[in-house]
């Protein structure tokens, strides 16, 4: 299973930006799924943001303020986070799917490989 290491998160004011970033280990031949999922403490892990078959998805609660994208490489997807408000605090987990293409890229059961997760922190 490949390993996937974030970095990017951190502590920002209401309104500011972070960039979140996710490295597979491995480079395998193709490309994967890769996206981004969050979870905040006592609830499930939400789906974010995915680049799915080479076109970028996203969660309604963050259309218009997130951005995901990918390198040339496809080893390594960014998550571009604009407008930042408080409800935005939880941890963002980066994942990556087996497959180049799934149907319920909203899913987490569509994912097999996640990152340790990183911790986002909106202060209001």
């Amino acid at each position: 299973q490949v390993q996937l290491v974030e970095s990017g998160g951190g502590l920002v004011q209401t309104g500011g930006s972070l960039r979140l970033s996710c490295t597979a280990s491995q480079q395998t031949s193709g490309s994967h799924v890769m996206g981004w999922f969050r979870q905040a403490p006592g609830k499930e892990r939400e789906f974010v943001a995915t680049m799915n078959g080479g076109y970028p998805y996203y969660a309604d609660s963050v259309k218009g303020r997130f951005t995901i994208s990918i390198n040339s490489a496809k080893t390594t997807v960014f998550l571009d986070m604009n407008s930042l408000k408080p409800e935005y605090t939880c941890v963002y987990f980066c994942t990556r799917s087996s497959f180049s293409y799934v149907d319920s890229y909203y899913r987490s059961s569509e994912y097999d490989s996640w990152g340790q997760g990183t911790q986002v922190t909106v202060s209001s």
